[in-house]
């Protein structure tokens, strides 16, 4: 019957692409399908890019017009004759308003990339698309279509279907669960795994590269540890990053980012062979490349902004600057020994080296350069008055992520940034940790756990929490006579930190009865329409307008129509 069926390679071609259909027919047609009500039709399971629980399934039904196998035949019909059209091999039968591109020989393989059955410094260029870390575990969602694509295009080619699942042992993602149980961390062995398959990866790529050849890699992560384990790929496999390029690979609307503290851009670092440098070769210290690694992000920050890159991508933009700056001056050693950091260390069999120098060096100081830039753009420049740093690290967390959730890694980079101690002042004061994550609390939250200081000028984001919480418990009214019996209506310091916080606070609008936001992103949006109901009772004439950031305009219970009045 097979041999029937698939006599040419037409024939077998034919059968594989109805075999990827069959597949995406699969993809809606499980018991983690659901119906996007919005739309009135049916998502399929990897809209999220994972496993989601749900309490009831929608279907799709087979054999309808327009639905059904006629609608994943075309979806896969109309697919393949995109990509036709992007590889010059399109068919000349339509009109043509500009001469045929010729058609080079294409040569498609399914290989590992740290094994690549080609020839020595025989390519002149490497476009990678590597896996961002520990963002998606693809082998193991891909066992979903693996079982069904082995009954089915596995008859046409039984040698790519050898394994009884998915290969996850050879897998480049930073996989914890491998790990689990293991001396040294899981999520530590796994950042390590990394690392050392992308630096095999890396190196497979240079073996095939010609000697004046080109690598893009595409790369994005919200948490520096994943490009820090990146970027020592690269440097161990003879890399030298050259231009960098962020672009924006994801829609507003985006359920992988919606309402979460995701990254929407990818950078494109554009890599080159590193010269070989003589044994004899003085040492450079990193305390004489950090001023050009700020100098280079200072430079881009600006433009990168201007060009409507904003919140933790402007940070992402800014890492691929430091970073050409950073490998083009490897090797680097540090010219004074730095203290043993208080967290433990990568993992049991790496010794605390104090002159090492890594690529996490280059980030942090690009974040202290945008974190620079950013309080500069988040209050008026003729009337800079420094905030505290806990007031600081406040506005940067929501500035950076724009979300109450982020990684808590990066929590702890960022009060390293502007002078905290992560665990004594910052944890259980404005923020809690569960899991990997930090939360951050609302004005309300503070008060209730009992972290929200007194209303003073020690500490402004006190003072703003306590006058966010009277206004919305109590009146505007109210909220403004607490800050005058500070004796702060008129400080300078508070008007800073009032223009700052309502610059990155996620504005609220009403509600349209929908699905009720995050509840921490709600306390939030509510704190932003608390201040700024108080700015234009008291600031009006001291305190601009806010700047409204990017944040998801959250749905409010609609606010009482008499509540300004009786501030009066």
């Amino acid at each position: 019957m097979l041999a029937q069926c698939a006599g040419t390679d037409l024939d077998r071609a034919a059968m594989t692409y109805i075999a990827l259909a069959l597949d995406k027919m699969v993809n809606y047609n499980a018991i983690q399908v659901r119906w996007h009500a919005s739309r009135e039709v049916v998502a399929g399971v990897f809209d999220r890019h994972n496993f989601s629980f749900y309490w009831s399934y929608a279907e799709m039904a087979p054999v309808i017009t327009s639905n059904g196998y006629g609608w994943v035949l075309g979806n896969t019909g109309k697919a393949l004759g995109e990509l036709i059209g992007l590889l010059g091999q399109a068919s000349d039968g339509g009109l043509q308003f500009s001469p045929p591109r010729p058609k080079p020989p294409i040569h498609i393989t399914c290989a590992s990339a740290d094994s690549l059955p080609i020839e020595d410094a025989s390519v002149d260029c490497v476009v990678m698309d590597p896996p961002y870390y520990d963002n998606v575990m693809y082998a193991e969602l891909s066992d979903f279509f693996y079982v069904w694509l082995k009954r089915t295009a596995g008859l046409l080619y039984p040698d790519l279907f050898i394994g009884h699942l998915t290969d996850k042992d050879r897998e480049a993602v930073a996989n914890a669960a491998k790990f689990a149980g293991q001396k040294g961390g899981a999520k530590n062995l796994a950042g390590r795994d990394y690392q050392r398959r992308m630096a095999s990866i890396f190196k497979e790529q240079r073996r095939v590269l010609k000697p004046d050849g080109i690598m893009t890699v595409m790369f994005t992560h919200k948490a520096a540890g994943a490009w820090d384990a990146l970027a020592a790929g690269l440097i161990d496999a003879g890399f030298t990053i050259t231009a960098s390029w962020p672009v924006n690979t994801e829609a507003e609307s985006s359920l992988h980012i919606r309402e979460k503290s995701a990254a929407r851009s990818t950078i494109f670092l554009v890599c080159r062979v590193r010269e070989t440098v003589p044994a004899n070769a003085e040492s450079r210290y990193w305390e004489e490349v950090e001023p050009t690694v700020r100098q280079a992000v200072r430079a881009k920050v600006k433009e990168f902004q201007e060009a409507g890159i904003g919140g933790i991508d402007l940070y992402l933009a800014c890492f691929g600057p430091a970073l050409q700056v950073f490998t083009e001056a490897w090797p680097l050693t540090r010219g004074t020994a730095r203290p043993q950091p208080k967290t433990k260390q990568r993992d049991l069999f790496e010794e605390f080296d104090p002159y090492a120098v890594r690529p996490e060096d280059a980030l942090e100081a690009a974040r202290r350069e945008v974190k620079q830039w950013r309080m500069e753009q988040l209050a008026t420049v003729k009337r800079q008055h420094h905030l505290g740093a806990l007031t600081e690290w406040y506005v940067l967390a929501w500035d950076a992520f724009r979300a109450p959730r982020f990684p808590a890694d990066e929590a702890l980079k960022l009060a390293r940034v502007v002078g905290l101690d992560f665990d004594q002042d910052v944890k259980k004061k404005v923020c809690e940790v569960k899991g990997d994550d930090v939360i951050l609390w609302d004005s309300v939250t503070r008060h209730r756990n009992g972290s929200l200081g007194h209303v003073s000028a020690e500490c402004m984001l006190d003072t703003l929490h306590w006058a966010a919480k009277t206004a919305r418990e109590q009146n505007t009214g109210a909220a403004q006579s607490l800050i005058e019996s500070a004796h702060l209506i008129g400080d300078p310091t508070l008007l800073t930190a009032l223009e700052a916080l309502l610059n990155v606070l996620p504005p609220g609008v009403a509600s349209a009865g929908r699905k009720k936001p995050d509840a921490n992103l709600a306390g939030a949006a509510n704190d932003f329409e608390a201040l700024e109901r108080l700015r234009k009772l008291a600031f009006a004439e001291t305190v601009p307008a806010p700047k409204i950031p990017e944040q998801i305009p959250l749905e409010l219970p609609a606010l009482a129509e008499d509540e300004d009045e009786s501030a009066d």
